[in-house]
């Protein structure tokens, strides 16, 4: 990352090269915690990391030239749909990622059969031209009260947001505006500068949400979310088994005990089940090509897991 942008991370100890080397041990020897599915609240699809934009700490690197997970289509949407079905999951959400999902040529038509599935459905998007395009055939879409879109904005501040995102802001207000005076469901990402207080960090979105007269409530978490700094580098504690007592945690809370996201890895010839929408490059999150495979447990085996989920208290599941 960029030292200069406002998002990088004060220098810190790098992480040792034992730490989150075995599945099962950290470096001291202790019982690594592990995380059960409990049951299938989410299922996240990753539409392929290409992106209109390449922001600067972008948790999978998505870009115009990162095709590393290639398009999902329709087809292999609907397979897990149907698996869905077929074995009786208590599936509530269906949730897309990217890259930008706009960009995938598919989208409409799996938002279409999502949403006559009776599914709800959440949409991570940056609201700028790839979404812009597909204007009508969102006001067309069928039951998109059970719909959000959660738009990307990194700060309240216009020279932040776009000292990571490039020249965007203009468009991703513009869009919000477009959506929000639409009657779309629309909550907001944003993310913590570092020595940023959550408080003042609500205040400020909120008086950007008031003077664009945007409804969205800035003090409810799930309007709302703000996420953590990462840096996978910088050293964090590994999560032991004993540490969910400790730190008074339950592991059902956490995002791997309710997910689990399909993506498509270029030069793969069908899809796959990974452990978490952070992590869809790792072989050790890869849980196998079907939702009964993925049933099982996740050793938390990545400076992730600790510093967004355990530590940080992040989801990326409302």
């Amino acid at each position: 990352m960029d030292d200069q942008s406002p998002f990088a991370l004060s220098k810190t100890q790098k992480i040792s090269d034992e730490k989150f080397a075995d599945p099962y041990h950290t470096a001291k020897g202790d019982e690594r915690a592990y995380v059960e599915l409990q049951r299938l609240e989410t299922l996240w699809f990753n539409t392929g990391t290409l992106c209109n934009l390449a922001c600067k700490s972008c948790y999978i690197e998505s870009s115009p030239k990162n095709d590393a997970l290639v398009y999902l289509t329709l087809a292999e949407v609907q397979t897990y749909l149907d698996e869905i079905a077929e074995t009786d999951l208590t599936t509530r959400e269906i949730a897309f990622t990217g890259g930008e999902p706009f960009m995938n040529p598919d989208i409409i038509e799996i938002l279409r059969l999502c949403l006559a599935r009776g599914f709800d459905v959440l949409v991570l998007s940056n609201a700028m031209r790839p979404m812009r395009r597909f204007e009508q055939e969102l006001l067309e879409l069928e039951g998109t009260e059970r719909m959000t879109i959660r738009v990307s904005l990194d700060h309240f501040t216009k020279a932040v947001h776009e000292e990571e995102r490039g020249t965007s802001w203009d468009k991703a207000m513009d869009g919000l505006e477009w959506l929000t005076s639409n009657g779309f469901n629309v909550t907001i990402a944003g993310r913590l500068l570092e020595g940023e207080t959550e408080a003042s960090a609500r205040q400020g979105f909120a008086d950007l949400f008031a003077q664009h007269d945007l409804p969205v409530d800035a003090n409810n978490p799930i309007e709302l979310t703000l996420f953590p700094q990462m840096d996978a580098h910088a050293d964090i504690a590994e999560i032991t088994s004993d540490c969910w007592d400790k730190l008074n945690l339950n592991p059902q809370s956490m995002m791997c005990a309710s997910s689990r996201m399909v993506v498509k890895r270029k030069g793969e010839k069908t899809p796959r089940v990974a452990a978490c929408t952070l992590l869809p490059y790792q072989k050790g999150f890869d849980l196998g090509a079907t939702l009964e495979e993925a049933n099982s447990p996740v050793q938390l085996n990545h400076p992730h897991c600790a510093r967004f989920c355990v530590l940080g208290g992040a989801s990326c599941t409302a």
